[in-house]
C-alpha cells in the first residue's frame, strides 16, 4: 500500500541528511490523523443510520480534507524553513564582522524554524476539535478510526513542540524565544487532555 513517495520520504527520513526530520515527521503524524477523519466521514454519508447527522459530517469530512492538506504542505515547509538553519551552523566567525553576521543569519533562520512547528501545532488542534466530534457522531464500526486519529496528533503535538525547544533554547531574543515557548505550551496543555480524552472515550466505548 505504500507508494514510492511514502517510501522515499521513510528512507529519507532515516537517512543522516538534516530534512526532513522531527518536524516533517510530527506534520505527516498530524496529516495521517486528518486523514483517519475523513475515511470515517466517508464511512458515515449515506448511512440511513446517520442521516440526521449527514450535513454534520459533509462539514466535518471538507474539515478533515482541509486540514489534511494543511498538514502536508507543512511537511515541505518544516524542510525549507530548517535547511537553511543547518547551513547557518558552519558559517565562519573567526572575525567580529563574520561572527555578526553569523548572528544575524542564526537569529532569522531559528525564528523560521521555530514558527513552521507551532504552526502544525495549531493545525493539529483543529484536527482533535474535528475527531472530538467525529467520535460522537461518525460510524460506530469506525471509532477505532477516530481514537487512532487522536492518538496521532496527541504524537504530533508533542513531536511539533519539541522542534520549537529545541530552537528556541538557541535564540539570544529571549522575549521571543519566551513567547514562542508560551505558545506552545499553551497548546499542549489545552490539547494534549483533549486528544487523550477522545483515546479514553473511544477506548470506553469499544471495551463495553
Amino acid at each position: 500500500m505504500l507508494t514510492s513517495s511514502c517510501n522515499a520520504f521513510l528512507d529519507r527520513l532515516a537517512s543522516g541528511q538534516p530534512v526532513p526530520g522531527g518536524g516533517g515527521a510530527s506534520a505527516l503524524c498530524g496529516a495521517l490523523g486528518a486523514a483517519l477523519g475523513s475515511m470515517v466521514c466517508h464511512l458515515t454519508l449515506g448511512k440511513k443510520k446517520y442521516a440526521d447527522v449527514q450535513q454534520d459530517i459533509e462539514r466535518l469530512l471538507q474539515q478533515a480534507e482541509s486540514l489534511r492538506a494543511r498538514l502536508q504542505d507543512l511537511v515541505q515547509q518544516d524542510a525549507v524553513a530548517f535547511e537553511p538553519l543547518s547551513q547557518a551552523y558552519g558559517l565562519p566567525k573567526s572575525t567580529p564582522e563574520e561572527l555578526a553576521h553569523r548572528e544575524e543569519v542564526m537569529a532569522r533562520c531559528l525564528r523560521d524554524a521555530c514558527q513552521v512547528p507551532l504552526d502544525i501545532m495549531e493545525v493539529c488542534t483543529q484536527v482533535i476539535a474535528m475527531l472530538e466530534e467525529l467520535a460522537q457522531k461518525g460510524s460506530r464500526i469506525a471509532l477505532s478510526d477516530v481514537g487512532v486519529g487522536a492518538t496521532f496528533c496527541h504524537g504530533a503535538l508533542e513531536g511539533a513542540s519539541l522542534n520549537v525547544y529545541i530552537n528556541t533554547r538557541l535564540m539570544k531574543d529571549r522575549a521571543l524565544a519566551q513567547q514562542m515557548e508560551q505558545k506552545a505550551d499553551s497548546m499542549l496543555a489545552k490539547w494534549l487532555p483533549r486528544a487523550s480524552q477522545v483515546v479514553e472515550a473511544v477506548t470506553a466505548s469499544l471495551r463495553k
